[in-house]
This record gives structure tokens, C-alpha cells and sequence, in this order.
């Protein structure tokens, strides 16, 4: 028999049920929602006793934190973007730490947050840098300083496999690892650089390629942009200001903003394997006739492509052009903005590498493998799966 005071504790009993299965629901979907975030990871450049380039009484570790918190802060009211930093405070993290935060996250992106410095107090402007090799020497000299951070590491040669900052022959000969993701870094080091130039009128020195130790751990697209020079006055003011500080962030974000529509589209799942997933299967029709039995009887073309890039352009360039030292055949392809020059052509990796070797050995040493899925381009890694 179920008295009146049974009767209130079972349905206490049974609210008590409802609200514990509501606590779970609500504890569960929000971790399965945050999985699907676009997630990039901001690194402040620098930190602890590692002040970076000080010029004025200015650190360049304060104004890439500052900066890159300000960033963070933006992203707070996208609720489809996740962050993740580096450092928060004024602390020293080793170069592998930070690179190892980023792929631990499994980020879509990681982006490092500099100043420049020179000797030169006229020398000014922003630039924006993704791995690659450079024989450029004001590009080298840049890229030793931001790797001479690893001096701060105790046991550094050993954690680097004896890489020198301080040697030109150790810094040219460092091997690229992040080959499969430079065109998306370029695409987002391009869209940070037209931020920075058009909106916030800044001097553009351009997007460039280096061998910088940080960026060749990450596996993902991954950018390191310098906000300007400490070394010169007038950029050493604009960074240091509020409203300086607050632009750049705002540029920043706004092209990552740009970057992840163009690869994720409204989303969080890249465009490109949606794309391929989604492709409509083509069906043929079955006819008596006698040419198209033939047509179908010979053997099926393989859809996934290997070429090797050697160049990329803001301006199109005549594929017979001596601009590509006699490497025949040449073809392009168009992306961000840019037309992008690949050599030869390879049904599976192996041949791809032999036309990489023989590309080097025509003077571009900084080329690498790309891959085409029914004239699409697509990831090595997605090339792989369908092959």
C-alpha cells in the first residue's frame, strides 16, 4: 500500500532520477560538441627569461603574450572555435613543449606569435613565415634567432640531434617534416599578411618560407607571424599601445576567421574530405552496345595523382618559362590567391620521390609531393586512405 508519505518520496525518488539523467545529458553533449570544435592552438613567442628582442624597455615575450591573449579573447565569442595556449603567463616553454602541446590537442591550426629586431633602426613592417628552405641570408638571420631559443633548454643538442643556432650549415640543413601542410600555411600566412597591409595600413615585407624548429614539429598548418620591429621606434610604440595590440589581434583573428571558411566552410570538419566523401558515384548504363562493352572492358584509370610543387606565384607564369629550369612537364593549379607549379606526374609515392629528387637536382630544394583526387588536391594522408 503506497501512503501519502511513500507516495512523496517516490516521486522525489523519481525527480531525483530525471535531474541525474538531465546532469549526464547536459555533462556529455557539451564534451561531444567540444571535440568538434575548429581548435587552434596561439603561442606567445618566448617567455620567462627568455625577454626575446628588447629594444626601448620593450619585450618582445610581453607584447606576443599580450597579443596572443587578446587574440584568445576574440575567439571567445566564437563558439565554434576552441584555443589553446602555450602560455598564459610570463613563463619560458621549450620549443618541442610547444609543438608538443599542438599535436597532443590535435589542433587544426597552431600559430606563433613574434616581434622582429634588427641592428637596422629603419628596418620595419610585418611579415608572416611557414616551413621551408631559404637561402636567403636576411631570411636565415631571422630564422637563427627565433631557433636560438632552444639555448635557454638544458641538454638542447641532444633534444635537437645536435642542431647549432648559431650555424648557418645547421640551419639550412634542418629536414622539413611538415611538407603536406605548406599550402594551407601559406593560404593563412597570406590571408594575416592582407590583414595587416590593407586594413591596418602596415608595411608589408611578406609571407616567407624558413626552416624555424617550432613550426617543423607541429602537424598541422602552422604559421609564425612578426608583429613588427621592437628595434624601430614607431612600430615599437604601435605594438606596445592598446590600440595597437588590439588591431593586430583583431587581424589576426579575422584571417583565421577567413582561413577556416575557406578549408572547414561553415563547419569543423574539413571541405576537402567532404568533398571526396560525398562525390557521387558515376553509374553506367548497360547498352548491348558493341563500343561502350569495349569502353568498359579496359582498365580503370587511377583517380589519385602525385605531383611535385616546385613554385607558387602571385602572377601566372608561362608553363615553358625558363623559370623552371628545363623540368618538363609543368602544370599549375590555382589556390588562396596564388598559382602553384608542380612537375611530372606519379601514380603512386615511390615514383613521386624520384621526381622529387629530380627536382631538387633542377635547383628546387624546397619542392614537395602533392596529391590530386579527380583533379582536386587533396592531403598526402587523404591520398594514402584511398589508395
Amino acid at each position: 500500500m503506497i501512503t501519502k508519505q511513500n507516495s512523496s518520496k517516490l516521486f522525489l525518488n523519481k525527480t531525483s532520477l530525471i535531474a541525474f539523467c538531465c546532469f549526464l545529458l547536459v555533462g556529455f553533449f557539451p564534451l561531444s560538441h567540444a571535440q568538434n570544435k575548429f581548435k587552434i592552438v596561439l603561442d606567445a613567442g618566448h617567455g620567462g627569461q627568455d625577454a626575446g628582442a628588447s629594444y626601448y624597455g620593450v619585450k618582445e615575450k610581453d607584447i606576443a603574450l599580450s597579443v596572443a591573449l587578446k587574440v584568445g579573447e576574440i575567439f571567445r565569442n566564437h563558439p565554434d572555435i576552441e584555443v589553446v595556449f602555450t602560455r598564459k603567463t610570463d613563463v619560458f616553454v621549450e620549443l618541442h613543449e610547444r609543438a608538443r602541446i599542438a599535436n597532443k590537442s590535435k589542433a587544426n591550426l597552431f600559430l606563433s606569435i613574434h616581434c622582429n629586431g634588427a641592428e637596422n633602426k629603419t628596418a620595419h613592417g610585418t611579415e608572416t613565415w611557414v616551413l621551408g628552405l631559404s637561402k636567403n641570408a636576411s631570411n636565415l638571420e631571422v630564422v637563427k634567432k627565433e631557433n636560438a631559443v632552444i639555448t635557454y633548454e638544458s641538454d638542447y643538442k641532444i633534444k635537437y640531434q645536435g642542431y647549432d643556432p648559431r650555424s648557418l650549415e645547421s640551419t639550412i640543413g634542418i629536414p622539413l617534416l611538415q611538407e603536406e601542410f605548406i599550402d594551407q600555411s601559406i593560404s593563412l600566412a597570406s590571408k594575416i599578411q592582407k590583414k595587416y597591409t590593407n586594413e591596418l595600413k602596415l608595411f608589408n615585407r611578406g609571407v616567407k618560407q624558413g626552416p624555424f624548429l617550432v613550426l617543423n614539429q607541429t602537424a598541422m598548418p602552422s604559421v609564425l607571424t612578426e608583429l613588427g620591429f621592437m628595434s624601430n621606434r614607431e612600430d615599437n610604440d604601435y605594438m606596445n599601445s592598446e590600440k595597437g595590440q588590439r588591431e593586430l589581434a583583431e587581424a589576426i583573428s579575422e584571417a583565421v576567421i577567413l582561413y577556416k571558411k575557406e578549408y572547414y566552410g561553415m563547419g569543423n570538419v574539413p571541405v576537402s574530405k567532404e568533398e571526396i566523401k560525398e562525390k557521387p558515384v558515376e553509374v553506367v548504363q548497360e547498352t548491348p552496345d558493341k563500343k561502350m562493352e569495349e569502353e568498359k572492358a579496359k582498365p580503370v584509370v587511377q583517380s589519385v595523382v602525385f605531383k611535385i610543387q616546385i613554385k607558387a606565384s602571385d602572377k601566372k607564369i608561362n608553363t615553358n618559362s625558363s623559370d623552371f629550369n628545363g623540368l618538363q612537364p609543368i602544370d599549375f593549379f590555382q589556390e588562396g590567391g596564388w598559382y602553384k607549379y608542380t612537375f611530372g606526374e606519379a601514380a603512386n609515392l615511390n615514383e613521386a620521390k624520384d621526381l622529387q629528387n629530380k627536382a631538387k637536382k633542377a635547383g628546387f630544394s624546397d619542392c614537395f609531393i602533392v596529391a590530386f583526387y579527380q583533379g582536386k588536391k587533396i592531403t598526402l594522408t587523404e591520398a594514402q586512405k584511398l589508395l
